[in-house]
């Protein structure tokens, strides 16, 4: 599987994305062809190698004659449509079109088809969005990661005003994402670079195993302190298997019903827990207690939280993001000389590994054949042995 990293150490940008994938191999010429048709006229894309920090980066620019400087969501969808631009890009330059919308439609508090695209409806950034997307399809990246975004401090200035850094919008668009301040001062993540990202990366945190083939450094406009650049990594996955982050929220707890837990664990696992387990511990004063923990995908943590903290008696829960491979599995229904059943299969490096027989099957073999369930599954599993 083709796979990239974005090191987010200096933020995220749209130029930035698309200055890291020409410098990790994406051919210029490709995707100033595609860009040509959108219809934009006068638009010229350029790439040059500069050095930020003693580090070699390329820096992707639009050069344009701005005439319409307000848009409305509805242009930017139709301008896009109205293009031969395969369809999928369309589809997702859309999806980070909107992204933006509503986020400045909130901040604003104002109906989404009131919002005036100040920064969004430019013509560069309409260009960084459909140029980073036809990127990502040119090099064949199927699968996207991203390490947590720096945002950078202190204050930035838009049409809109001056507000702090992150932008309303962007901190908007970055809810739920891991994201971190330094003392650098400036927007290190635009509104676009956060629409752009969210909407393509699977997941935020630790580089996965993989394979690096290329690497690519997308240069940003301005100069701080450190290398103002976007690192990119190309490459395969480490295995057929798949590598992805998960939550471990933990909360030790000494004063609540033991009879609780049986509804606590079914509400977790109903919100999306990928597993829910409690280990008997010893607490202060020498009190028996529970450590309930729960591994949690990134888009679950936020509700499993308020889960523990309405319906247990902690009152606080540790929090960490732990990196884990899974291996490639696949269900299939297999024959067996008891009847069909459904089996997990798991694979390493392309090879079975394991086989597991859902145990709702076994039990209804055991009722329908009156067989014991333990010489059900010694036979079902001697076959694949």
């Amino acid at each position: 599987m083709q796979v990239a990293y974005f090191d987010c150490f200096s933020g995220i940008s749209g130029d930035m994305i698309v200055g890291s994938l020409l410098d990790a191999g994406l051919d210029f010429d490709e995707l100033d062809a595609e860009i040509k048709k959108l219809g934009l006229g006068p638009v010229e894309i350029r790439a040059s190698k500069v050095v930020k920090q003693n580090i070699a980066s390329t820096q992707f620019s639009v050069v344009f004659e701005e005439q319409k400087h307000h848009r409305h969501l509805k242009d930017l969808n139709v301008l896009v449509e109205n293009t031969p631009v395969d369809q999928d890009i369309k589809e997702k330059a859309k999806e980070v079109f909107l992204k933006i919308a509503v986020a400045e439609a909130k901040i604003h508090n104002m109906p989404l088809d009131k919002v005036h695209f100040h920064e969004i409806g430019a013509i560069d950034t309409i260009v960084d969005v459909v140029a980073a997307l036809t990127g990502f399809k040119k090099l064949g990246i199927e699968k996207v990661f991203c390490s947590r975004l720096n945002v950078g401090s202190g204050f930035v200035t838009f049409s809109h005003g001056k507000f702090p850094v992150p932008a309303p919008a962007t901190a908007e668009i970055l809810k739920g994402i891991p994201s971190y301040s330094t003392d650098s001062r400036g927007e290190l993540v635009t509104p676009t670079g956060a629409a752009i990202i969210t909407s393509i990366a699977s997941d935020f945190g630790d580089m996965p195993a993989m394979i690096t083939h290329s690497i690519g450094y997308g240069a940003g406009t301005k100069d701080f302190g450190h290398p103002n650049v976007l690192r990119l990594y190309l490459g395969e996955m480490k295995h057929e298997e798949d590598a992805d982050s998960v939550y471990v929220l933990e909360t030790n707890i000494d004063d609540m019903n033991p009879q609780f837990y049986d509804h606590v664990i079914e509400r977790l696992y109903g919100e999306g827990a990928l597993e829910v387990f409690i280990t008997n511990i010893q607490m202060k004063k020498n009190r028996p207690g529970i450590k309930l923990t729960i591994l949690s995908a990134p888009d679950a943590k936020d509700r499993l939280l308020k889960i523990i903290f309405r319906e247990t008696t902690s009152i606080g829960v540790r929090i960490r993001q732990e990196s884990r491979e899974i291996l490639k599995r696949e269900i299939k229904t297999i024959s067996t000389p008891y009847g069909e059943v459904q089996a997990k299969f798991s694979y390493y490096e392309g090879e079975p590994v394991n086989m597991k027989v859902e145990y709702d099957d076994l039990k209804r073999l055991s009722s329908e054949t009156g067989q014991s369930i333990k010489n059900i599954s010694s036979g079902i599993y001697k076959l694949y042995e």
